[in-house]
């Protein structure tokens, strides 16, 4: 669900991009329908996926959201973490996210043909409603914890996961410092292994 984080660490490469932004709508040997660097960024996503699951400052964030969320909590950390990247000056300092996004967008547009079915419609919302961009803002976080909300089958209320969200931002914001230069790091030493 951090779409942003995806984004971010593919590294410029498109294809690879392509991958790691839709690796969710690919189930298993699927991935072999793909061209080979589709497929990478696939893995990327995964390797990812598992190395935030893993990590301990993402097992604290979690804990959080998990009154209200159970094993759904760590989605709503995914979210977070993109908002707390989206106003990382470290990583995009003054008008850079605007340009990364737009760039984001015309990056996976070149490859839309090949979008699995559910990705195609979730990335038509994702552009008209420029989702990439507006994870700085806490009116797209809480848009996205909606949205997260109604794809689930066990939820009906993002309420709870936005006072979350507000009642805990300094820890949060703390969790998403401690984690996410680790997570650059091992992504770029893993897309290096891939190639």
């Amino acid at each position: 669900m951090n779409y942003l984080a995806h984004a971010y660490l593919s590294f410029g490469d498109g294809e690879i991009l392509a991958g790691n932004i839709f690796s969710d709508f690919v189930k298993g040997k699927k991935k072999f329908d793909f061209p080979k660097r589709i497929q990478l960024g696939i893995e990327l996503h995964r390797s990812i996926d598992q190395f935030t699951d893993d990590h301990e400052a993402t097992a604290r964030a979690k804990q959080f959201f998990k009154p209200a969320y159970g094993l759904y909590a760590a989605a709503f950390v995914d979210v977070a973490y993109d908002h707390f990247l989206a106003i990382d000056n470290n990583v995009f300092a003054k008008d850079e996210l605007k340009d990364f996004t737009t760039t984001t967008y015309n990056q996976l547009k070149e490859v839309e043909p090949l979008f699995p079915e559910r990705f195609r419609t979730l990335f038509y919302y994702m552009q008209l409603q420029d989702w990439l961009y507006n994870y700085q803002f806490t009116e797209g976080i809480f848009r996205s914890f909606g949205g997260l909300v109604r794809r689930a089958a066990y939820m009906d209320d993002p309420r709870p996961a936005c006072d979350v969200f507000l009642r805990h931002y300094e820890e949060l914001n703390g969790c998403y410092q401690d984690f996410f230069p680790k997570l650059k790091a091992f992504a770029w030493e893993k897309l290096e292994e891939l190639r």
